[in-house]
């Protein structure tokens, strides 16, 4: 039998009951915020007053982990797995980004939070969730950082995709980053989440649209460092969950070409290089990527970890340790010991690894 390796998964997700925000919110708020109908054969998603029909998934029903909405079998599924601690995204939570009325927004934001801590945070110190703040409104957003670091959130969700106009390198965000890196929280985006992410619906269309569910998340990354965010302010940490890892040295030499050929056009001027700041402050995580050992021992890129993306259809339950073995067996044990466990624990403060 095969040794068991023991990992933190920086990917994974919460699913919140399809009446949360129906139930949590008062009235009018209530009836126009996030919620899910189902008629057996179509699913209808709301919200504020926009109606989403899609085909029930009943194949990705039938294989669900048993724990997807019950967190004591939720923490046997991850003791079967190997897994230890994870950083929990929301699944429905992630419509409220397309939420535009301010006070809606923020009092979905909000009863999310406090859902999660209920449920969640006051439960377990293994599963950490990922805090939902305003994207339309700064003010907004920065007290609900302030509510969240005090509730005992680490880390702070955002969409890769924004409006045009709303760019996270615009001077607007500035106040924001500053909130987040003063308390100490991740800054992390979740690839797929903001737009719509079919875009293409020719041959090959469901390959061509997960690649271009990544390419926001790169985009994140870019307009941080060129506007000069990750320069203002040094100790806050990015995460780009679910995208992979190997891209980021790419996108490093063509930031830095970049800059080295545009150098007198370019405003803001960069204490250091692009590569530093992304290599400093950008971390990663990936799933099956066999490329993301090679990004960290062959390229110098050691901001990287492993995500198990529990319970979503395209995650790892079932075959976590298979999958990690193929991903780990002969690469250095520090390294190893770098993307399963240590990096995520430089960011997070979680359990100690009990002896096996």
């Amino acid at each position: 039998m095969s040794e068991l390796i023991r990992v933190h998964s920086a990917d994974s997700h919460l699913m919140e009951p399809d009446d949360l925000w129906l139930q949590a919110l008062p009235g009018d708020l209530g009836q126009r915020a996030p919620r899910v109908e189902t008629d057996g054969t179509y699913e209808f998603v709301y919200v504020d007053g926009e109606r989403m029909s899609r085909m029930l998934n009943s194949f990705a029903e039938q294989f669900r982990p048993p724990g997807a909405t019950d967190l004591v079998q939720r923490l046997e599924d991850l003791d079967g797995e190997g897994v230890v601690a994870q950083l929990a995204f929301p699944s429905r939570g992630f419509w409220i980004c397309g939420i535009s009325d301010r006070d809606l927004h923020r009092a979905c934001a909000e009863a999310y939070n406090d859902w999660a801590v209920d449920e969640v945070i006051a439960r377990t110190d293994r599963v950490l969730p990922a805090a939902i703040v305003s994207t339309i409104d700064i003010d907004d957003a920065i007290a609900e950082v302030h509510r969240a670091d005090s509730l005992g959130f680490q880390a702070i969700y955002m969409p890769t995709s924004v409006p045009v106009g709303m760019e996270f390198g615009l001077e607007r965000w500035h106040p924001l980053w500053g909130a987040v890196e003063e308390t100490g929280m991740v800054l992390a985006f979740h690839i797929g989440t903001g737009t719509n992410n079919v875009v293409y619906r020719g041959p090959g269309g469901a390959v061509v649209n997960y690649w271009e569910t990544c390419v926001p998340g790169q985009r994140v990354v870019t307009h941080l460092v060129a506007g000069g965010a990750l320069d203002r302010h040094p100790d806050l940490k990015v995460l780009i969950a679910e995208g992979g890892a190997s891209w980021v040295p790419a996108l490093a030499d063509r930031l830095d070409e970049a800059y080295r050929q545009h150098g007198p056009l370019v405003q803001p001027k960069l204490s250091m290089l692009p590569s530093e700041l992304i290599y400093r402050q950008v971390y990663t995580s990936f799933q099956h990527d066999v490329s993301a050992v090679p990004a960290v021992e062959a390229m110098g890129y050691q901001n990287v970890m492993w995500g198990d993306d529990y319970p979503h259809l395209e995650g790892t339950y079932g075959h976590t340790q298979e999958t990690l073995h193929t991903l780990f067996d002969g690469a250095n044990a520090d390294t190893v010991r770098k993307m399963t466990i240590e990096n995520f624990e430089h960011l997070f403060d979680v359990p100690a690894l009990a002896p096996v």
